[in-house]
């Protein structure tokens, strides 16, 4: 059986951090226009605090949300009790949809759950040293860089930013 390759995508500042309170901790248009057209047709797996942080779920997507809570649940999602079921559920859904791999989205316990599965990395590192409470795992040397993208501040962007691709080496 094919396997699909595993991804995870998220925006990060210099020091690790990813969102404080449940939130973004700053404002890159740019930033959500290349989340939306790298996740659009794939699965989406995400921790439950980070779909209420969205509220709702992303449209054009099928969005797989993990939580321990056996009673909880959302319309338009499919529940996991593991990033383990959770990643398995969106590989079927792959397979079935023909989606070219899974998009994990945060949060930080969810990145350092499937990091040791992740074959990419799509990193924005956000020119930025803000305060969070929630951080990205250390990327150690594992990964090459393929590609990278750098965009300056604007009225639309907070901070200025880079988009960089990483793919695990084999």
């Amino acid at each position: 059986m094919r396997d699909i390759p595993v991804a995870l995508i998220a925006a990060v500042a210099r020091n690790g951090a990813i969102g404080r309170a449940n939130q973004l901790p700053w404002r890159l248009s740019g930033d959500l226009q290349f989340f939306k057209r790298a996740t659009l047709g794939k699965p989406v797996v995400m921790g439950r605090k980070t779909f209420e942080s969205i509220g709702r779920p992303l449209p054009g997507r099928e969005n797989i949300v993990i939580s321990s809570n056996p009673e909880w649940s959302a319309a338009g999602v499919k529940c996991a009790p593991s990033v383990e079921q959770g990643l398995e559920l969106a590989r079927r859904l792959a397979l079935e949809s023909g989606a070219a791999e899974i998009m994990v989205i945060g949060g930080g316990q969810i990145y350092r759950q499937a990091m040791p599965r992740a074959v990419r990395l799509y990193i924005t590192h956000v020119d930025a040293e803000v305060e969070g409470d929630a951080f990205f795992p250390a990327l150690g040397d594992c990964w090459k860089e393929i590609s990278r993208e750098c965009y300056p501040a604007s009225d639309r962007d907070e901070y200025s930013y880079c988009l960089v691709q990483y793919d695990r080496l084999k």
